[in-house]
């Protein structure tokens, strides 16, 4: 079965899980906008500490892509990402997965990581290449790509270890394809006929031989990047 444009969530989250299990026992690691927690269960060798701000609710705005329900649980920090009550350098890691682009300003989030890591701490972060609106009215911005990590965390004393990207341009194309029905028929009260889900199967079988034969599209556009860097700031840095 074609499963081309579908294996958006299930790639981010083997490569997050990776990184988790490779992070030393007993690490001290802070899930910054942690929503619900979804990766808890893979920090049980790790001290781990919860942040979100705490305030989305599907039920606020029906615009975009809203979540069904929503529960936070239990979080140790209910909070801004930008000024978590906790030590300088208190922590080994901070994981930050898809949270960018819900943040009016992200600069001011990695400013608070370079803050509360540890020097030779690792920063896991994830964010979409394109989005969606979704989690309105918490959406503020469609993607971010290499050069924004580039150029901002550089600047903030870490050193990008690996940028990995999710998927590639053809995935990515297929995941809005499959779309198309459910926002023909949200949007414009219209359902696709016969003839154009046949004409969608088509585009989605070569989507997937595209992707299948794929030499670097990933320049281009994917879902989304993964990166891992290691805060190494110099004395300029340290004393800021």
């Amino acid at each position: 079965m074609n499963s081309v444009g579908q294996g958006n969530d299930a790639g981010r989250v083997r490569w997050i899980e990776s990184q988790l299990s490779d992070l030393s026992k007993g690490a001290r690691i802070l899930d910054a906008g942690a929503g619900e927690q979804r990766f808890r269960p893979c920090c049980d060798h790790l001290e781990y500490v919860s942040q979100d701000f705490g305030e989305y609710n599907p039920e606020q705005k029906k615009q975009g892509l809203q979540m069904e329900k929503w529960s936070y649980g239990k979080l140790d920090h209910v909070c801004d990402i930008s000024d978590v009550p906790e030590p300088d350098h208190s922590f080994d890691a901070i994981l930050c997965t898809e949270v960018f682009e819900h943040l009016p300003d992200p600069l001011s989030a990695i400013r608070e990581f370079s803050r509360l890591l540890r020097p030779g701490g690792k920063l896991l972060l994830t964010a979409p290449f394109v989005s969606l609106t979704h989690f309105a009215p918490y959406h503020f911005a469609t993607g971010f790509n290499r050069y924004f990590y580039e150029t901002h965390l550089g600047a903030c004393g870490f050193q990008i270890d690996d940028i990995s990207p999710n998927g590639n341009f053809f995935e990515l194309v297929a995941q809005e394809v499959r779309r198309v029905g459910w926002a023909g028929s949200h949007y414009s009260g219209q359902r696709m006929r016969p003839w154009e889900k046949l004409a969608r199967k088509v585009m989605l079988r070569m989507l997937e031989r595209f992707s299948r034969n794929d030499q670097g599209s990933t320049e281009l556009a994917c879902y989304g990047l993964q990166v891992v860097a290691t805060y190494r700031p110099n004395a300029q840095q340290m004393a800021a």
